[in-house]
């Protein structure tokens, strides 16, 4: 299906073998995703509208429009990236389009959540394609580690600086809106602060890899090298204080944490890292009081609390308990019933609905996702590239981990969105930019090495042309 692309130079000098690039693949799985889209629409529409239209068959083809340019982008300025990755997050993108729709049905709010997401949906796409064109090599991005590093920590800090007239949403200093429009910084800070780590760490590497004193059979870092290990503590911390974000919080010092490990293979790091969280989380169970709430409703949801804060929690729970393992079907449960159920319990909604069976085919394509770029991050040559598109993966990873843990309460509630799936510009726009740079590590990765040049052959010195020097005078 896919085309072979032969590289190298003309006949007469050595070149590489037929290499296939597999995007004739990558354009039948977004096919097959195009299909999967609009069939659960049909679905939706005739459980809550008892009617089907010809506009859903529009609909599916503009969503194979938008990710068919996706695709030729990618053919045109990453031909060998991995053909699975847009198929994946295509497929993922258009469940939560599906979700959306089918709240929206429910009458959720006035505004309707699909309009608002598609085109976000498709801004994410034309950054995903400006990526691409204009990012030619991932290693140019070490090049400004400590700016992008710099201009994270402006990005980070911000919305806690600012009044909370204009930072403030639930409870959390994350955003900044000004006349009407809303964006989150701190989800583009991320993808700046993984470019500084990959760049520190590369550079830096051997301070993380020299031991220090021996204890309990464990070589400990020498203690001058913890400074960033310390500063990232330090910086998650302020996240809590300022913004009242745990779920930043939680993101930013596990990715730092995991391409620390990436980095120098050392188990230690990540022991001394995870007990520093643990006496973060102490220190910020006693001193602040939102931190409390999140606990108490975690360890008790059903409590008799103040404003009832485990409300969302609950409602969310019974909801995927009353689809089962079958689900109720879509467009037959109730998930409007979940206050937030298209941003923060969007997870709820799909369980409630698709049932355990179908929870756990969702989970599958993130972890899909999550696989291709790990292997990526083997597999490309350079060091900077394994780093960060290892941290790219992770990022993915933690995020589904936080954001399922919460709604299911294996761990407190954070704030955190799925990524693709939930309602949110920030976090579109953002993860689509991550996804492009992945691509762009994973095209590096699978493209194969030109062959070196072959050296000019010396004549014998029987043969060679006597040269006249002469002597300066």
């Amino acid at each position: 299906m896919a085309t072979p692309v032969t590289t190298g130079p003309a006949s007469g000098s050595a070149s590489t073998p037929n290499v296939r690039t597999r995007r004739g693949t990558e354009l039948f799985m977004l096919v097959f995703s195009a299909v999967i889209v609009t069939g659960a629409i049909m679905i939706v529409e005739i459980n809550q509208e008892q009617t089907v239209t010809r506009q859903l068959l529009y609909y599916g083809l503009a969503f194979l429009a938008l990710f068919g340019g996706a695709h030729l982008a990618v053919r045109k300025f990453a031909p060998y990236a991995d053909p699975l990755i847009l198929p994946l997050v295509s497929l993922v993108n258009g469940l939560g389009l599906v979700m959306l729709h089918r709240l929206d049905l429910a009458e959720v709010t006035g505004s309707p959540f699909t309009g608002k997401q598609i085109f976000f949906s498709t801004v994410g796409v034309l950054m995903f394609v400006l990526v691409l064109a204009f990012l030619k090599d991932h290693r140019v991005l070490a090049r400004y580690g400590y700016t992008c590093g710099f201009a994270g920590l402006i990005l980070l800090a911000l919305p806690g600086l600012l009044p909370s007239s204009i930072s403030e949403i639930n409870g959390a200093k994350l955003w900044i809106s000004i006349g009407g429009m809303s964006i989150q910084p701190g989800e583009f800070a991320k993808i700046l602060l993984m470019i500084f780590f990959a760049s520190f760490l590369v550079s830096k590497r051997e301070l993380f890899t020299a031991a220090g004193k021996r204890f309990l059979g464990v070589d400990f870092p020498r203690a001058r090298d913890l400074g960033p290990v310390l500063l990232a503590w330090f910086l998650s911390i302020g996240i809590v204080v300022l913004e009242k974000d745990l779920g930043t919080s939680l993101l930013f010092f596990g990715i730092v944490l995991v391409m620390i490990y990436i980095a120098t293979e050392r188990a230690v790091w990540v022991f001394l890292g995870l007990s520093m969280f643990a006496v973060g989380c102490v220190l910020a169970f006693n001193l602040f009081s939102h931190v409390q709430v999140r606990v108490n409703t975690w360890l008790d949801p059903l409590a008799e609390l103040p404003n009832d804060p485990g409300y969302q929690l609950r409602t969310g729970l019974f909801g995927m308990t009353y689809g089962g393992i079958p689900g109720t079907g879509l467009g037959n449960g109730r998930p409007d019933l979940t206050p937030w159920a298209a941003s923060d319990f969007i997870i709820s909604a799909i369980g409630e609905e698709l049932g355990l069976v179908g929870l756990m085919a969702l989970f599958m394509l993130y972890l899909l996702l999550m696989t291709r770029g790990l292997r990526t991050a083997l597999a490309v040559r350079d060091s900077f590239g394994k780093l960060f598109a290892g941290g790219l993966s992770f990022t993915i990873a933690l995020q589904l981990f936080v954001v399922a843990g919460g709604v299911t309460g294996l761990i407190p509630m954070t704030g955190l969105t799925a990524p693709f799936m939930a309602y949110g510009g920030s976090s579109l726009l953002a993860n689509y930019i991550l996804i492009a740079m992945l691509l762009r590590v994973s095209d590096a990765a699978r493209r194969p090495q030109e062959p070196p040049k072959p050296k000019p052959k010396q004549a014998p010195i029987a043969e060679a042309h006597t040269e006249l020097v002469e002597r300066p005078r």
